[in-house]
C-alpha cells in the first residue's frame, strides 16, 4: 500500500509505514557498496576511474564507488541526446507522458528503498527522505496533468473574422536541456526539471551533486524502466570543473538548469548565452526571515521557526536562518524556540525517534563553526554551538542547532547563507522595521509571518520580497512545498526566470512559442 507523506504530513506515529521503511532498509543496506557506472546513450559507461561516497552518518558505511565522468563522457552524452531527440520530440505528446507517468509510479512503489538509500547517502531522516521521494513522483504526475491540461500547448488563436485564415500559438521544445542537481533535495530536484524537460519533447543530459550519486543513478533507474528511449536522458556524474564546465561550455546544450549556490549559479547565468540567448535556470539559495509580531500566538511561531530553520539540518534553500521579532515578546519567544531546541533529538537518523541528522561534509561543519565563532564575538549563542563527537556520532558530522542572537542587523550571520542548523534572532520596534531588514538582502526564496492581526498580515503579503510567503504556520515558518500546492521560486537571487517550480508556468520554461497562421 502507498502512504502520502507531504511534507506538512509528517506523522511519526503510524506503525504500518515504519514496517515498511524497516523493510525498505533492509533493501537499501543490500544495495550498498556497489559500483555505478554513468549512462550515455543507453550503455553503462566507466568514468576516469571512480568516486566513493560515503555516508555523513557513519564514515565507515560505503554508499557506493561512482564512474568519474570526464568531458568526453560529457560530449558523447550530449552527442547521443541530440540524436535520440528528433524522434523523441515526433513521438506524440501523450505518449511522452504516458512513459513519464510510468516513471513516476515506479518510483513511488520503490518509495522505502529509494527513501532509505537517500537517508544514507545525505543523512536525512526517514520522513524528509520518504516525503522527498514521493515529491519526485508527484513533480512528473503533477506537470504531466499541466501539460495536458493545456492540450500539449498548442493553442488556437484569433482570425479576426476571416474563416479561411487559421491562426495558433505552438510550443515547440528547444533540443537538449542539462540539468545540474544539489545534495539537498536529491531526488526532487532532479526529477522535477528533468520531467518537464523531457515531456515538451527534449532530451537531457544529467549530472547530480556528487554527494548525492546515489540518488542520482536511482532517478535513472526509474526512467530506464518506464520505458524512456536510449539517448533521450543520460547520466554523467562526476567534478564540476570536468563534467560541470564541459556541460555549461559545450554549444550542444539548448537549455540548462542549475540548483546550488547563488556564486555558481550567477556564474552560469552570466556566461552561459554566447551566440544567442538559451534559457538559464538557475534556481539558488535563500536567507529566509521570519517576523514575529507583538500579537502572535509564540507558541505557533517557535514551533514553526524550529522546524524550519533545523529540519534536514537547515540544509535547505528554504531553511528559516533569520528571524526578526517585535522587542514586547522577543524574550519569551526566545524562551520557547530555546525549550524546542533542546528537545529535539539528534542522531542517526535512520533510527526512528531521531529527528536530527548529520550535516552534509565536514566543509559544511567548519562553515558551522566559524558562524558560531562569529556569533560568540559579536553577540551570543543561546543554545547549541557545538559539534557532537560522542561515541558512534564521532564517525558522522553533527552538529547541535543553533539559535543565536544580540548581533547587529547588518552581521553577516543575517546576509550569508549558511546551510547548517542555524538561526540568528534580531528584536525590532514594528512590523515595518522587520519588513525593511528583511528585505535587505540579495536573496527572496521564502518567508513567514506569525501575526493575529488581518491589517498586519496584508501588510506583510504585500510588502515582502520572496516568492513563497507563509502566515501563520506551525508546520513551519518558511518551510514546506508541495507540487500543484506551493508554487515554490525566489525572487531577486534566489532564481532568474519569475516562474516557480510545482506550480502552472513551470513546464513551459522548457519550450519555445511559434505562430502558426494558415491560409485556406
Amino acid at each position: 500500500p502507498r502512504h502520502k507523506i507531504t511534507y506538512a504530513t509528517l506523522r511519526n506515529d503510524n506503525e504500518e509505514l515504519h514496517a515498511l521503511y524497516e523493510a525498505g532498509l533492509d533493501r537499501a543496506r543490500a544495495r550498498l557498496g556497489g559500483y555505478h557506472q554513468n549512462w550515455v546513450g543507453g550503455n553503462g559507461r566507466d568514468g576516469d576511474g571512480a568516486f566513493e561516497l560515503r555516508s555523513p552518518i557513519d564514515r565507515d558505511i560505503l554508499v557506493g564507488t561512482f564512474a568519474r565522468g570526464t568531458r568526453q563522457d560529457v560530449q558523447d552524452a550530449i552527442a547521443a541526446a541530440r540524436a535520440a531527440q528528433p524522434a523523441w520530440r515526433h513521438t506524440p505528446w501523450r505518449d511522452r507522458l504516458a512513459v513519464l507517468r510510468t516513471a513516476a509510479e515506479l518510483i513511488s512503489e520503490r518509495q522505502m528503498e529509494y527513501g532509505a538509500l537517500m537517508a544514507i547517502e545525505v543523512g536525512k531522516n526517514r520522513l524528509e527522505a520518504l516525503g522527498e521521494v514521493e515529491e519526485s513522483a508527484d513533480l512528473i504526475r503533477y506537470y504531466a496533468d499541466v501539460y495536458e491540461r493545456n492540450g500539449g500547448y498548442v493553442h488556437p488563436m484569433d482570425n479576426l473574422g476571416d474563416p479561411s485564415v487559421h491562426t495558433r500559438s505552438v510550443l515547440r521544445p528547444f533540443g537538449v536541456f542539462a540539468i545540474i542537481s544539489p545534495f539537498n533535495f536529491p531526488m526532487a530536484l532532479a526529477a522535477g526539471p528533468s520531467a518537464g524537460a523531457l515531456m515538451a519533447g527534449n532530451a537531457v543530459v544529467f549530472k547530480p551533486a556528487s554527494a548525492s550519486a546515489m540518488s542520482g543513478t536511482l532517478l535513472a533507474e526509474a526512467y530506464r524502466d518506464a520505458g524512456l528511449p536510449d539517448g533521450v536522458f543520460n547520466l554523467v556524474m562526476g567534478p564540476g570543473e570536468s563534467v560541470g564546465q564541459e556541460i555549461q561550455e559545450n554549444p550542444g546544450i539548448d537549455g540548462i538548469v542549475f540548483t546550488g549556490s547563488y556564486e555558481v549559479g550567477m556564474r552560469i547565468f552570466r556566461t552561459f548565452s554566447k551566440r544567442w540567448p538559451k534559457p538559464c535556470i538557475v534556481e539558488m539559495g535563500g536567507k529566509n526571515p521570519a517576523i514575529v509580531t507583538a500579537g502572535a500566538d509564540l507558541e505557533e511561531a517557535a514551533a514553526g521557526i524550529a522546524r524550519s530553520a533545523f529540519g534536514f539540518g537547515g540544509q535547505k534553500c528554504s531553511a528559516n536562518s533569520r528571524v526578526y521579532v517585535e522587542r514586547a515578546v522577543h524574550d519569551e519567544l526566545v524562551r520557547l524556540l530555546v525549550q524546542r531546541t533542546e528537545e529535539i533529538a539528534i542522531g542517526d537518523p535512520l533510527v526512528r525517534t531521531n529527528w536530527l541528522g548529520p550535516i552534509i561534509d565536514e566543509r559544511a561543519v567548519a562553515r558551522y563553526l566559524a558562524a558560531v565563532a562569529d556569533a560568540r564575538r559579536d553577540g551570543r549563542v543561546l543554545v547549541g554551538g557545538e559539534r557532537l563527537a560522542d561515541g558512534d556520532l564521532a564517525r558522522g558530522t553533527f552538529v547541535e542547532p543553533t539559535v543565536v542572537g544580540h548581533l547587529p542587523a547588518d552581521h553577516r550571520l543575517f546576509q550569508d547563507e549558511l546551510f547548517v542548523p542555524f538561526t540568528a534572532v534580531h528584536a525590532v520596534d514594528s512590523l515595518d522595521e522587520a519588513l525593511r531588514l528583511a528585505n535587505d538582502s540579495t536573496y527572496g526564496l521564502t518567508a513567514g509571518v506569525y501575526t493575529e492581526d488581518p491589517s498586519e498580515v496584508e501588510r506583510f503579503l504585500d510588502g515582502i520580497e520572496a516568492g513563497v510567503l507563509y502566515v501563520n504556520r506551525g508546520a513551519g515558518a518558511t518551510t514546506g512545498a508541495w507540487p500543484g500546492v506551493q508554487a515554490f521560486g525566489g525572487w531577486k537571487g534566489s532564481g532568474s526566470t519569475g516562474k516557480a517550480g510545482l506550480s502552472i508556468y513551470y513546464p513551459a520554461q522548457f519550450m519555445r512559442e511559434q505562430s502558426h497562421t494558415i491560409v485556406d
